[in-house]
């Protein structure tokens, strides 16, 4: 490990013990730092900000790709990460090296001179910090959790903002309701900010335009003022100024037509940054987005389990099973099986039950090193529940080994969490 790698993960040790909890939506705190540093996040290039329950990372992405595609340099900010923190933050189009975060860090962490504040708070300062000091055209900013209170909400005026798909999910945080969750998600748009809108649920979209209308945000819905839907042999793009047929997204899934349909919309209500077709196409063609129905080419994995298809998806709530079932049926040709691993904060039987009249069988696994996984037991029951026939394995290699004993060859999906996909692409190379 390099010292500037050593120096990196010291400090992201130190600085996950400065608050008592992980999790503990407010702005005070990151406020307080931001202000002792200056305000970078007053000094950004235009920003994007984009919030909601599914479809945030793919939408980031597919804009990144757009953008760079026509020669813009984008500065990116998302998380979780897979394998290493520094996937969170791009910037100026590459990952950020070593050396700038643990300066950063360090800087943060000084700054901060011990007070109680979050991981996710402090890190997010040190984003605002790299995106500030290195020069680009744009940042592109993901919500880590609901969006009112969300630690990227210090950003005051948006070129644009987005929300994506709302459904249930992180409710002991956001409510238990998809109206009140999308109250929150809401709460990022700004007076003169155009809020481009997915397509969203009746009572979702209601708060959503009662929010926008508060505060003055003018709104471009799907649906309404734009569209994107698949066409043959790629997908019809329709807005306001532009009309485009394109090809299809690289990102698989009929819900990827959707993101990239926001995705363009974003594009397409930002001032002064000239995309043409081209870029565009090409963009959408080349999404770099790990973990979404990602197919794994090579590593132990696919070497164990030769002649099946090893795919893992990040997907982990209700919406998540939803998007993934289509695609799952349209698998029919091959015998389809899950490894699972999850949360103990998330709806198991919720996830499992679109895909289950499309899977053969389920093998579950606990998450090693994951203080807050689900035991593999609940999620067996979890499946046997919704009609999937299911059993426990020690790890993901037993858990191949026993699907192979069952079948000559198939399919297998790895899924149920962003964690569990980060440790499957960390130790499968």
């Amino acid at each position: 490990m390099s010292e500037a790698r050593g120096a990196v993960e010291a400090a992201l040790s130190r600085l996950g013990r400065l608050h008592p909890k992980r999790i503990d939506l407010s702005l005070g705190r990151i406020e307080r730092l931001l202000a002792r540093l200056g305000n970078p996040q007053d000094k950004l290039p235009p920003v994007v900000h984009v919030a909601g329950t599914k479809g945030k990372g793919s939408t980031v992405a597919t804009m990144r790709a757009c953008l760079e595609a026509a020669g813009y340099a984008v500065h990116a900010y998302t998380s979780p990460h897979l394998v290493r923190f520094n996937e969170r933050i791009r910037v100026a189009g590459s990952l950020i090296d070593d050396a700038l975060l643990a300066g950063l860090l360090d800087e943060c962490e000084q700054a901060n001179a011990g007070g109680e504040i979050t991981f996710f708070e402090i890190t997010t300062v040190a984003a605002f910090l790299a995106f500030a000091r290195v020069p680009a055209d744009i940042v592109l900013l993901e919500v880590g959790m609901g969006g009112r209170l969300d630690t990227t909400n210090v950003v005051k005026h948006p070129a644009v903002t987005a929300i994506t798909p709302v459904s249930l999910d992180h409710q002991a945080f956001l409510g238990h309701t998809v109206a009140a969750i999308a109250g929150e998600k809401a709460g990022i748009l700004k007076p003169a900010a155009p809020a481009v809108v997915a397509p969203q649920s009746e009572e979702a979209e209601a708060v959503i335009e009662a929010r926008a209308a508060a505060v003055g945000a003018p709104l471009y819905r799907a649906g309404r003022e734009w569209s994107c839907v698949p066409s043959e042999g790629g997908m019809r793009y329709a807005g306001a100024r532009w009309r485009l047929d394109l090809p299809p997204p690289s990102l698989i899934g009929a819900h990827q037509v959707l993101n990239a349909g926001t995705a363009l919309a974003c594009l397409e209500r930002l001032d002064g940054f000239a995309l043409p077709p081209e870029a565009i196409a090409a963009g959408v063609s080349h999404i770099d987005w790990p973990a979404r129905l990602q197919l794994l080419a090579t590593g132990p994995l696919v070497a164990l389990m030769r002649g099946w298809e090893l795919w893992l998806d990040g997907g982990h709530n209700p919406a998540a099973g939803e998007v993934l079932a289509p695609v799952l049926a349209g698998w029919r040709e091959r015998p389809l099986y899950l490894v699972v691993g999850m949360l103990n904060t998330k709806d198991a039987a919720g996830f499992l039950a679109p895909m289950a009249p499309h899977v053969r069988g389920l093998e579950a696994v606990t998450i090693a090193g994951e203080e807050n996984a689900l035991p593999a037991a609940e999620i067996v029951a979890a499946a046997r529940s919704v009609g999937i026939a299911a059993a426990a394995a020690t790890s993901v290699e037993s858990a191949l080994r026993a699907i192979a004993g069952r079948a000559a060859n198939g399919r297998i999906l790895i899924c149920g969490s962003l964690h569990f996909a980060g440790v499957i692409l960390r130790d499968n190379g």
